[in-house]
């Protein structure tokens, strides 16, 4: 964890500490968690709570990726981002900034430092040993399907938990191993800004650090396989996150296929062919690898214990994330397709639910009754929750489409929100949500107004019965909700309007 200054030294002390002595193992463990990212976290301090006896594994840093290479220093990144971007479009706000405005990439990295190290005791061994559960620093591996090894000593349980996460994929492309490259785990070592960064691939990882990177000064180029930027998102949600990043003077390729890669003094030379264009080349300082990720099955011995496993996807769960051997289960990132941290929040309630608080299986819960919003967290942010419009006619559910423009309300038009929308999808002829796309600066936060009223059943008219404060964006979510009860008033609604108002 570089550079160890003071803030990492923080870190480490919390979730890797160098003198940790291993706890002397209880007898038997009700439950013992392998993996210390969010979702075996979480598992862990539910058990505890209810009295069971827990014991969990992390070989090496506890709160996982989200807390040291993921979510934490991203979003600190990103906040900085968006400062650069306020100040560099504070003009048409009769804002004057002066000429020269610089970032300090150095402290911005040290404020990510600081902020990760301040949030890490939530994380640490220290506190989790305090919440009641023995504490592993170390590989842990099935010996048998009731007895887990952590180097020489021997865990016995009655239920296992696999929680041991993913980390970013590789690609096999000639020449990267040799010119080197920063993935999500090495990108937030940086010291010093790439004068020319190169990112290949424009998923969320992706695009994220690449419009940050480009607000901090550097010159990035974008790299995209495909013939857009998130291939997976809202096509319309997409096409505005594009234009915003061309729009902060990224180079965005698309349709490119990179062939090799070579290294001499001037710099990291990527050639690569495009659908217009063959023989093209680009020369970087830096390489930023974001192309998806691969599940920590290695060193599991997990064929030993009939547990079946994917090299691609991971641990192979049923919907009660029970894997094929009956005492063992999975939650998180190791075994779920929608690899997020809330989601690995809601897998390890599942998770011990099913475990330790359903007798002869009964009231198991269930991951299909999940209902699992997401957010890309550009500048603006797209958030998701529930069916495409593509998942809907795949799935045979004709739809009606409600959409309102941000910058179709107040708010959006003070705050200088042209572009952004709200997209709320529902069953054809009534109320019922089946997903919904929001694109604005906070729409992860506009998303869990609708996703509230998904849980709950609630109609997308009732949302228009509800009082929004003005002037809010959030009133765009409103507007698309009294679209939809316009639609409901029938002519014999209105004639009954009619007689009554004569009657009043």
């Amino acid at each position: 964890m570089l550079p160890m200054d003071e803030h990492n030294k923080v870190l480490i002390d919390h979730v890797h500490p160098a003198d940790w002595k291993n706890p002397t193992p209880q007898e038997f463990y009700d439950m013992v968690v392998i993996g210390a990212g969010p979702a075996g976290l979480i598992t862990s301090l539910i058990g505890a709570g209810t009295g069971a006896k827990v014991a969990l594994i992390e070989r090496h840093l506890m709160g996982g990726d989200c807390l040291n290479v993921g979510c934490v220093p991203s979003k600190c990144l990103i906040a900085s981002g968006r400062s650069v971007g306020a100040v560099h479009d504070a003009g048409r706000f009769g804002v004057k900034v002066p000429d020269g405005v610089e970032v300090d990439f150095a402290a911005v990295m040290e404020r990510m430092r600081a902020v990760r190290a301040g949030i890490s005791h939530h994380d640490s061994a220290e506190r989790y040993t305090e919440k009641g559960i023995d504490v592993f620093i170390g590989s842990g591996s099935f010996i048998d399907d009731q007895t887990i090894g952590v180097g020489e000593v021997k865990l016995k349980f009655r239920k296992a938990v696999i929680a041991t996460g993913n980390r970013a994929a590789r690609l096999p492309i000639p020449g990267l191993e040799d010119v080197g490259y920063l993935n999500n785990e090495t990108v937030f070592q940086l010291t010093g800004l790439p004068s020319r960064l190169a990112v290949i691939g424009a998923g969320p990882i992706g695009c994220e650090m690449a419009q940050s990177f480009r607000r901090f000064g550097a010159e990035v180029h974008l790299l995209e396989v495909a013939p857009q930027i998130l291939i997976r998102e809202d096509r319309d949600a997409a096409d505005i996150v594009e234009r915003a990043l061309i729009n902060d003077g990224l180079n965005l390729i698309t349709g490119c296929k990179v062939l090799g890669m070579e290294k001499d003094e001037t710099g990291k030379t990527i050639q690569f062919d495009t659908d217009d264009e063959a023989g093209q080349s680009i020369q970087v300082d830096e390489i930023l690898l974001a192309v998806g990720r691969a599940p920590n099955v290695e060193g599991l011995n997990l064929d030993k214990v009939g547990v079946e496993w994917d090299e691609r996807t991971g641990v192979k769960v049923n919907d009660y994330l029970q894997t094929a051997n009956s005492r063992i289960f999975a939650a998180g990132d190791i075994c779920f397709p929608y690899k997020f941290t809330h989601v690995a929040d809601a897998m390890a309630k599942i998770v011990f639910k099913n475990a330790l608080a359903s007798p002869f299986g009964l009231s198991r819960w269930s991951t299909k009754k999940l209902i699992i919003p997401w957010t890309t967290y550009t500048d603006p942010e797209i958030a998701h929750v529930g069916m495409y419009e593509k998942d809907a006619e795949e799935a045979g559910i004709a739809i009606d489409t409600f959409t309102h423009a941000i910058g179709d309300t107040d708010r959006g038009l003070a705050d200088g929100d042209e572009e952004g929308f709200v997209k709320v999808h529902v069953k054809k002829g009534t109320g019922t949500i089946v997903g919904a796309t929001i694109v604005a600066k906070h729409a992860g936060d506009l998303i869990s107004l609708i996703t509230t009223a998904m849980v709950n059943k609630l109609s997308l008219g009732s949302l228009g019965n509800v009082i929004f404060p003005y002037p809010t964006q959030a009133e765009a979510i409103k507007r698309v909700a009294g679209a939809y009860n316009l639609t409901t008033f029938k002519p014999w609604k209105q004639k009954l309007v009619n007689f009554v108002r004569k009657l009043s």
